[in-house]
């Protein structure tokens, strides 16, 4: 079954989803702010400005006129940066058909109200099913077809597991899931901690102790997701471990580049959007509101706020005191 698709957002990660899933055999049309850049995918298949000279299917097409877009939509996915979802949202209210579904496939945490994606887009559109979907995946091997592997989380399994299965191509494999938080913290909290990695990266500490930073940083990520109302199963699979290692490993990822400046000493006003820079304070406040110590997003988000050096933050991460790796019922120690 093919559907018709709406994607609202032509960024790197929009438009590579909404190519990968037009190259699958659905309908898909995709929605921008900026008209030129519809014109040129419309026009040359590109979209240089995000996906350098990444060539387009043809069937693709892109407006910047959102009612003509949502029109007829049976699936919805809200790409547009963490920050501008609610705006979007705002935006589509009576646009959408009735019977969409509405799939988060931003990462990031609103950063004025500590509300997820998905609960973000219900208070907005709280008449339609909204699901999320997350995992190791970057815009730029999606939009070349390379094989990629992600989890759909939607509130009722079956209905996961029937669009999982419906929208997966010999490219976007699609895992089903019904923890929409899980997946939505693992998605959200990697940036941060992928940022903390890149500092170490930038100051040439190592891969050891970048291996030693990630495992730590996947402690915390899993302790306070589970705090949030994350199943452990999801935080080890593709939208919590998956895409923390992919986001610490590899230069595409813009948190994991951002870091890598911030660490070493260059300028980073010139970078492109690093979702994890929004996320790690309010982030940090839902630490603390929960009780959560987590030394690696915390030495993070000093960091970002100009009240700790790079070189005190890897030092800081580093000399932790040493204590019983595990040993209690909330898992690794940071």
């Amino acid at each position: 079954m093919m559907f018709r698709i709406s994607v609202l957002g032509a960024g790197a990660w929009g438009t590579a989803l909404a190519g990968a899933f037009s190259r699958q055999g659905h309908e898909v049309k995709l929605w921008g702010r900026n008209a030129k850049t519809c014109d040129e995918i419309n026009r040359d298949r590109t979209n240089t400005a995000y996906l350098d000279e990444a060539v387009l299917p043809d069937e693709l097409w892109a407006s910047a006129d959102l009612s003509s877009v949502l029109k007829d939509a049976e699936i919805v996915l809200f790409a547009a940066p963490a920050q501008s979802t609610g705006e979007v949202a705002a935006q589509a209210v009576g646009l959408i058909e009735k019977n969409s579904a509405l799939i988060a496939c931003s990462k990031g945490i609103d950063n004025r109200t500590g509300q997820m994606q998905s609960e973000v887009m219900a208070e907005r559109l709280p008449d339609h099913a909204i699901g999320v979907l997350s995992g190791p995946s970057f815009a730029a091997d999606v939009v070349r077809g390379l094989p990629t592997a992600v989890t759909l989380a939607m509130p009722e399994l079956d209905a996961a597991k029937r669009l999982a299965s419906q929208m997966s191509g010999d490219a976007v494999r699609i895992y089903a899931s019904d923890d929409v938080m899980g997946v939505q913290v693992g998605g959200s909290l990697k940036n941060v901690m992928a940022i903390a990695v890149g500092i170490c990266r930038g100051g040439g500490m190592g891969a050891s102790a970048e291996a030693a930073l990630i495992t730590r940083g996947y402690a915390e990520l899993a302790r306070l997701g589970e705090a949030m109302g994350a199943r452990t199963e999801t935080m080890m699979g593709l939208s919590g471990l998956g895409d923390l290692v992919l986001t610490c490993s590899s230069e595409l990822s813009r948190n994991f580049a951002y870091g890598i400046a911030v660490g070493s000493g260059r300028d980073v006003s010139g970078l492109k959007l690093a979702e994890g820079v929004y996320t790690v304070s309010i982030a940090n406040r839902i630490a603390a509101r929960h009780g959560i110590d987590c030394p690696v997003m915390h030495t993070a988000g000093e960091v970002l706020a100009g009240r700790m050096s790079a070189e005190e933050a890897r030092f800081a991460l580093m000399s932790r005191p040493v204590r019983t790796e595990t040993g209690n019922s909330n898992g690794p120690v940071s």
